[in-house]
């Protein structure tokens, strides 16, 4: 009793020292009341500039999935898809089914799919493992690229999406690799009896579908996908106000003339001082010529739909181009949020203990997806 309690003060002492000591830094070269004015300011600007543009996004791309949906489109990327699955991934066809629902929606879409037993059934466990990988790289993908394109780089988008695709190939086979690997019973299958066939509907919803009229189908679709939009939406609020705020003030500096006065988006640039020192780096890999661009990779690691609330920031101080636009969508979709997804994922399916090899493969893949999209749109740019 006397050890935990101990243990509690100490976390207790620790975690207000560092509290106090970023606040206090922060508040010396800013100021204490412009400090606490700017996060106040900032959290509130991007509420109203940020999360609410983003939560009409996610509204319409949740209307337009479940459209694509209710009328087979979704069906038929799966049957296009699954010839891939086999020689890109060596997953089953059918987990073509968990790319597409992921994109279209977010990381746990493929934890319901996993927990199915006809869907889990195809797999070895090795390879039901690997999903959480897979179905990450493509989280919230169809957010990210419409986000994109709205600020008017279609190409960079596209090739982000690509690079985000090679991300996702890197991540899933090594994360299948290293599993094997460290543990070679997992080379097992999920259902040794093979896989589960698909039992008769008791009621046939083709029939049932024709029943209603395509209106009826088109209104139902888009108000249920609209209303899952605005879930979507609401789930991005904290992360989008309490990181974004915190990496922004961690980023830039002070308003005009070098004056700090409450103002949103203001800050401390500790982040571009401490990527100054190998700008090389980021300069060969990313061609980022802004070290603040850092921030975007660094906020994806816990959050996608936060990340995207940098990218109003960078457009106004006028360093957002093509190739920063593929690059953050190749790592925003590639990693998406995964430090803070992939340990309840693997949780939830029963693999705690393949949690390390997961998150070690998905940061190597959101770096290679990074450096793909960065290197393939210089290629087409002196095309």
């Amino acid at each position: 009793m006397k050890l935990k309690l101990r243990r509690s003060t100490v976390e207790a002492l620790v975690f207000l020292a560092l509290l106090l000591t970023v606040f206090c830094l922060l508040g010396w070269k800013m100021g204490g009341g412009n400090m606490l004015k700017t996060i106040m300011n900032t959290a509130h600007d991007l509420l109203l500039n940020t999360v609410f543009y983003l939560m009409g996004i996610t509204v319409l791309t949740g209307a337009l999935s479940k459209l694509m949906s209710e009328f087979g489109v979704v069906n038929l990327l799966e049957r296009l898809l699954r010839p891939l699955m086999k020689p890109l991934y060596n997953l089953p066809g059918v987990a073509a089914l968990g790319g597409v629902m992921t994109f279209l929606s977010d990381n746990p879409a493929i934890i319901a799919l996993s927990k199915d037993k006809k869907f889990s059934s195809y797999f070895k466990k090795y390879q039901l493992i690997s999903l959480t990988n897979f179905g990450t790289a493509f989280g919230m993908g169809f957010v990210v690229i419409i986000t994109m394109v709205g600020y008017g780089e279609f190409t960079g988008a596209l090739v982000g999406l690509f690079g985000a695709f090679c991300g996702s190939v890197i991540s899933t086979r090594l994360m299948q690799r290293s599993c094997l690997k460290a543990y070679p019973k997992l080379e097992a299958p999920v259902c040794p009896e093979g896989p589960i066939e698909e039992e008769e509907p008791v009621v046939d919803e083709s029939e049932e579908k024709e029943d209603r009229s395509i209106f009826m189908r088109f209104l139902n679709a888009i108000l249920d996908g609209g209303k899952n939009g605005v879930d979507l939406g609401l789930q991005i609020i904290p992360g989008v106000l309490i990181i974004t705020t915190a990496v922004i003030m961690i980023t830039f500096g002070a308003g005009p003339g070098g004056v700090y006065d409450g103002s949103s988006s203001q800050g401390v640039p500790i982040l571009p001082w401490l990527a100054e020192k190998i700008h090389w780096v980021f300069e060969w890999l990313f061609g980022f010529t802004h070290m603040e661009l850092i921030a975007f990779p660094m906020t994806a690691l816990g959050a996608v739909g936060a990340s995207l609330g940098l990218l109003p920031t960078f457009h106004m101080a006028g360093i957002l181009d093509g190739n920063a636009i593929a690059v953050f969508t190749a790592i925003g979709m590639c990693w998406s949020g995964y430090l803070s997804t992939h340990t309840a994922m693997l949780d939830s399916l029963g693999y705690r203990y393949a949690i390390s090899k997961a998150l070690g493969a998905h940061t190597v893949a959101g770096l290679c997806a990074g450096i793909i999209a960065h290197f393939v749109y210089l290629a087409i740019s002196l095309i």
